[in-house]
């Protein structure tokens, strides 16, 4: 998002829509995403036991119902599901269920699952439309907030039977003490992130311009930046 508002809007970002470039493969993608995920939240623990498995059932009904609640609002809203919507709603469930797979129960990761999608959904297409920000894939509104929601949902469920401390347990069980923590944490990895990439971006800015001219984008990145065109218009307009 840092980078987004620095570098501004793509000049016809309010005059043309952009269209997924290839619908097939951003399912196939998501279909990889979510199998290498069971190797990022089970495998963390670098074991083969009972917990391993529990992060991976977790993870797996997360993304599951996450996908499901998506494709439901796309129903609601715009009458008909979309593959780009569901490989969006599961990613953002997988997202969210990462920061508490092992910690919370089979349940609560349904919960989580199927609560996330509304409001990465809110963020994607209320919020940013709002605030007017050009995030091309939707990168905060979908990792930023989830990982936000997922951060929370960590102070909600964590079962005293999966805590590593009995003191940080979820507020649902009478304690919530874990969940201040967790505000706490999230507050500051945000202003930590922000003020960050925001040093490193102007860095970079010293040394090589952040985006191409007007010129250069109007003619297209393909053409600037590499003299090829993957789609030729067969309109006489191609040289």
């Amino acid at each position: 998002m840092v980078l987004a508002l620095v570098v501004g809007k793509r000049r016809d970002f309010h005059s043309l829509e952009h269209r997924p470039h290839n619908v097939p493969f951003v399912l196939f993608g998501a279909g990889l995403l979510w199998f290498g995920w069971f190797g990022f939240n089970a495998g963390s623990a670098l074991a083969a036991n009972g917990l391993v498995a529990h992060a991976l059932m977790t993870t797996h009904i997360s993304a599951a119902a996450a996908m499901f609640s998506w494709l439901t609002i796309e129903i609601i809203i715009t009458g008909k599901p979309s593959l780009v919507g569901g490989s969006t709603g599961l990613v953002a469930g997988l997202i969210a269920i990462t920061p508490v797979a092992g910690f919370v129960p089979i349940w609560a990761s349904l919960i989580i699952g199927l609560a996330v999608s509304p409001v990465c959904y809110a963020a994607i297409w209320l919020v940013k439309s709002k605030l007017g920000w050009d995030d091309a894939l939707d990168a905060f509104g979908c990792h930023g907030v989830g990982g936000i929601f997922g951060g929370l949902v960590t102070g909600v469920f964590t079962t005293p039977q999966l805590a590593l401390n009995p003191d940080y347990i979820g507020f649902i069980y009478g304690n919530g003490k874990l969940f201040l923590v967790t505000i706490a944490a999230i507050i500051f990895t945000i202003i930590w992130s922000a003020l960050v990439s925001f040093v490193i971006i102007k860095t970079i800015a010293i040394f090589m311009p952040l985006r191409v001219s007007d010129r250069e984008e109007a003619i297209g990145m393909d053409d600037s930046e590499h003299n090829e065109t993957a789609y030729p218009t067969f309109m006489g307009l191609d040289s």
